[in-house]
């Protein structure tokens, strides 16, 4: 369903895992991020009404995951760790192109929010599936059914706002791209992404 081109290592959950605190850490600001980028597009396209009404409800959920997190890590009697920077993000926006009309800008936007939103639903399906915890396991699951409902807003919307054919290209180049960027990250088992 997702199309990514490069999965993660399975490996990755087993260091996910043993740095609990950082993985989650890590999790509570991907989603404060997540609220943020949607707040962002709402403010930068305010004349986009579909994309307005479809993320204001986002902004609610991201932020919910968000406390979510924190009240994981006070459970687990864990501590909210610093931000860190997001190299993953960063390669990603790195990719965003340069210049061309606002609703191409646009819909570079939707599709790098598309996925990232992929690539940590993938990530939360391999947390849902092998960690030793079964709490943790569900938690999981249902950020997993989450994001996947979020990957496909975005690309529905990047659809709606761009012309749907070059949307697909632009979704294969940003595949592609994603793809190379992972396979230049050494595997850590800190971060979401």
């Amino acid at each position: 369903m997702l199309g990514l081109k490069l999965a993660t290592d399975p490996r990755w959950v087993n260091l996910a895992e043993k740095s609990l605190e950082e993985i989650l850490t890590d999790h509570a600001y991907c989603e404060q991020k997540a609220a943020s980028s949607c707040i962002s597009l709402i403010q930068q396209y305010p004349d986009k009404k579909d994309m307005v009404e479809a993320l204001a409800p986002v902004v609610t959920e991201e932020w919910g995951h968000f406390r979510m997190v924190l009240r994981k890590l006070d459970e687990k009697n864990l501590k909210l760790g610093y931000q860190r920077n997001d190299e993953y993000v960063n390669a990603l926006l790195r990719f965003q192109a340069k210049g061309g009309s606002r609703e191409s800008r646009l819909v570079d936007r939707l599709l790098i929010c598309a996925m990232i939103e992929a690539r940590s639903c993938e990530r939360f399906r391999l947390l849902s599936l092998h960690l030793a915890e079964q709490e943790l396991r569900d938690f999981y699951h249902t950020f997993m059914v989450s994001e996947a409902g979020h990957y496909r807003l975005f690309i529905d919307l990047a659809k709606q706002y761009g012309n749907p054919e070059k949307v697909q290209t632009r979704w294969q180049e940003l595949l592609d791209y994603e793809a190379s960027v992972l396979e230049g990250f050494a595997l850590r088992g800190d971060r979401m992404h």
